[in-house]
């Protein structure tokens, strides 16, 4: 799932082990976005918080409820890379600001791709969705996240 995302996009962060199986469902909380026009739409989303969860991430997961997601969260801002690799599901990617507003969003990736995915410049963490969840609910850039797992809103 996670490539480069420590300096250096396309770096591979953790070749060193071959992943076969999906990991177990990660500890979860409840994740909020609220849209523009002040909608709260409410997620349930694991916690990837180390590097080999995330890793792992939804590879060779076989489907992702509606409401339900993964949240990739890294120790401070930093560019970082996605990938699709041995991950079946269609995602929907959110890239995550410092002040916990969407920064970036990467609609429909390709399951399976290993085309590198960016954060398009500094971001705190990645939320990944069931695809066509962004566009469903009408999720746009500058959208507010809110979370016990994200820091408090930096202003």
């Amino acid at each position: 799932m996670l490539i480069g995302a420590v300096p250096g996009i396309g770096e591979l962060a953790f070749a060193e082990e071959t992943i076969t199986a999906a990991q177990p469902p990660l500890p979860s909380v409840p994740l909020t976005i609220t849209d523009q026009a002040g909608r709260s739409h409410l997620f349930i989303v694991e916690l990837a918080r180390t590097p080999h969860e995330q890793e792992v991430g939804e590879m060779f997961r076989k489907q992702i409820p509606a409401d339900h997601g993964m949240l990739f969260i890294w120790p401070a801002p930093q560019e970082c890379a996605m990938w699709m690799r041995n991950t079946y599901v269609p995602l929907d990617m959110v890239f995550i600001d410092e002040q916990n507003r969407i920064h970036a969003i990467e609609e429909n990736a390709v399951p399976l791709s290993e085309g590198i995915i960016s954060s398009h410049g500094l971001v705190r963490a990645v939320l990944e969705l069931p695809a066509g969840t962004t566009e469903r609910l009408g999720l746009v850039v500058g959208d507010q996240i809110s979370s016990s797992a994200l820091p408090h809103e930096a202003h």
